[in-house]
């Protein structure tokens, strides 16, 4: 089990852990009396501590700066326990250290009683939805061993926990320095008949009930194999939740694509037919689909995870710069990586009070209900469903520099175009041809070519010679100008002097492009300043593999991102020879021909 240990500075964390190393004989042979004589050389009182804080600067200033971990046991199991730093500045540290553990021990000092970090480390707790809390009021022999000490602190904190819905499971009077209800009860405290620090931890329940929750795991990455006949293409990632066997159905999210599972796979381990929470793992599947990092693999027949672009989420912000509206960051939920704003920010809380109050920014060490607006849509669940897969960290320029969880799933502009490409997905009739094959066939990947830009820049005539030139090499490609769809697919919404539905000309496109990709064509398409909102559309409803997206004209005039730009001053022959040539050329270095 995995234990974190938290509390404010110089509140005696890393001396409660020495003890319990030491009480329960799980320090390597000679390790207590090392330690015991490096004091001794260098006139230092011994601590319980130092058998912990083992980096140099951590014995020099008494303090715990990085997040260690130790191991013990007792009778019932082994123990994986992490000792988080308490000073306000090494608080990321002790976020990273909280987010790994089943249950927390939190200590207190019994002279200086609960500090602003005692409540702080309590919210935080709370947020990674840690549950499972012990108290441990230290330092009694320096107040005198007084129950009434005790009693007011007790009631003190158990106040401030109740307000966050947290309840422990025991208030423990303990002196980690000389050892009192540590290990073996205190004759110092005949008061107190409660449990111990190790009765305690025995307590805790292990987290088992993870199987039964619908099944979660976040897409690590799709691992080929070629050498020796193996044709295997691996799925790949860790069980967040629940079990998955041979033969169950899988949904894949955002995209909502189903497949089955063939096998699941293990490395250098024997076969097996499950796999369960917890566990790395992989597995192959019977239906052929395209699946990125990112996505998440869930059984069909479960509560599904939440799909936007939106949520609602409560953070806690530990960077150098406050958290503010309008600024580029990106989000990390599970193993998807997306670039995202802080939409609005409805209030800001005091960690120590609990005192929510307005603000336009979020400083740091201050926890904060937000509204994030991701630039693509991401696979979620509410941490009132599931707590693994609705925590998520804040990138800040190549930092983490913040985390929280997601409360609430919030609609977006694209959600009805999202039912409808996952209701497509889940009734869709793959081909037995698998996309390797065709794509071994046509010496290409299926791929979609959007040649965007400026009117009157020849975005038809290039299409249509490097159409030209791709069929003459051999390959199988096919352009669509936008009058195609609008006057075909699309006639019924293409209504003379009404203003056009593009949104729905947008989705058609992509729903024309799914075919096509599935078919392993290279579908080249061409359309007048099309926005990064009509690549997301199309993105979503194609899901292709591969994209690219040139733009054509002096100036890029919309938001759009594009992964080619060719300036066009003057349409001349040599204009239209030279950019062919240039898409190809990007479309070989991509990968797209070959």
């Amino acid at each position: 089990m995995n234990i974190v240990i938290v509390g404010h500075v110089d509140h005696g964390k890393s001396t409660v852990i020495g003890r319990l190393l030491a009480d329960t004989g799980s320090l390597p042979e000679g390790k207590l009396e090392q330690i015991k004589e490096l004091c001794r050389r260098n006139s230092k009182p011994f601590e319980y501590a130092f058998l912990l804080d083992a980096l140099k600067d951590e014995r020099s200033q008494g303090i715990t700066i990085d997040s260690a971990r130790c191991f013990f046991h007792t009778k019932k199991r082994k123990y994986i326990i992490i000792d988080a730093p308490g000073h306000v500045e090494f608080l990321k540290n002790m976020v990273s250290g909280a987010a790994r553990a089943e249950a927390a021990l939190l200590v207190i000092d019994a002279s200086e009683g609960v500090r602003e970090n005692s409540r702080r480390h309590g919210y935080m707790l709370s947020l990674l939805g840690i549950k499972q809390i012990a108290v441990l009021i230290n330092k009694m022999d320096l107040a005198g061993w007084s129950k009434e000490v005790y009693a007011d602190i007790k009631k003190e904190y158990a106040e401030f926990l109740s307000e966050i819905s947290l309840t422990p499971s025991a208030f423990i009077p303990v002196s980690a320095r000389e050892g009192d209800n540590i290990a073996a009860r205190s004759d110092n405290m005949p008061w107190y008949t409660g449990m111990t620090v190790l009765e305690a931890l025995d307590s805790f329940v292990e987290k088992t009930e993870g199987e039964n929750l619908p099944f979660r795991m976040p897409v690590q990455d799709v691992y080929k194999f070629t050498a020796w006949g193996d044709n295997r293409r691996i799925i790949a990632g860790t069980v967040e939740s629940g079990a998955v066997s041979v033969g169950e159905e899988l949904v894949f999210y955002p995209s909502g694509k189903r497949t089955t599972v063939a096998t699941v796979e293990v490395w250098n381990a024997p076969p097996k037919t499950r796999a369960k929470c917890g566990e790395a793992t992989g597995f192959t599947i019977g239906e052929q689909i395209y699946v990125r990092r990112g996505e998440i693999a869930t059984k069909a027949g479960e509560p599904a995870p939440h799909v936007s672009t939106r949520f609602s989420a409560n953070v806690f912000w530990l960077g150098k710069n406050p958290l503010v509206t309008g600024k580029k960051y990106f989000i990390k939920i599970g193993t998807a990586k997306v670039e995202a704003n802080i939409e609005s920010i409805k209030s800001v809380l005091d960690s120590s009070t609990l005192e929510k109050r307005p603000g336009n920014y979020i400083g740091r060490n201050d926890v904060g209900e937000v509204v994030v607006s991701c630039v693509k849509p991401v696979a979620f669940d509410t941490s009132a469903e599931l707590e693994a897969t609705s925590r998520f960290v804040i990138v800040d320029e190549y930092e983490i520099s913040g985390g929280g969880i997601i409360t609430e799933a919030l609609a977006d502009e694209n959600e009805y175009t999202r039912e409808l490409v996952i209701r497509r997905n889940m009734h869709w009739d793959h081909s037995e041809i698998l996309s390797t094959v065709r794509a071994e066939r046509y010496g290409q990947k299926p791929a979609i070519i959007i040649i965007t830009g400026a009117r009157a820049t020849a975005k038809k005539t290039i299409a249509r010679k490097l159409e030209r030139k791709l069929f003459d090499a051999g390959r199988s490609a096919y352009f669509l100008g936008m009058g195609n769809l609008l006057y075909g697919i699309a006639a019924e919404i293409k209504t003379p002097g009404v203003v056009p539905e593009r949104g729905e000309h947008i989705r058609r496109l992509g729903e024309v492009a799914n075919i096509m990709l599935d078919a392993g064509l290279i579908l080249i398409v061409t359309a007048a300043e099309l926005t990064a909102s009509d690549i997301e559309v199309i993105t979503m409803t194609a899901s292709p593999e591969n994209m690219l997206v040139v733009w054509l004209g002096s100036e890029i005039t919309t938001d759009i991102h594009c992964d080619l730009h060719i300036p066009a001053e003057d349409v001349t022959d040599e204009y239209i020879e030279s950019a062919t040539e240039a898409i190809r050329a990007k479309m070989r270095s991509e990968g797209i021909i070959f």
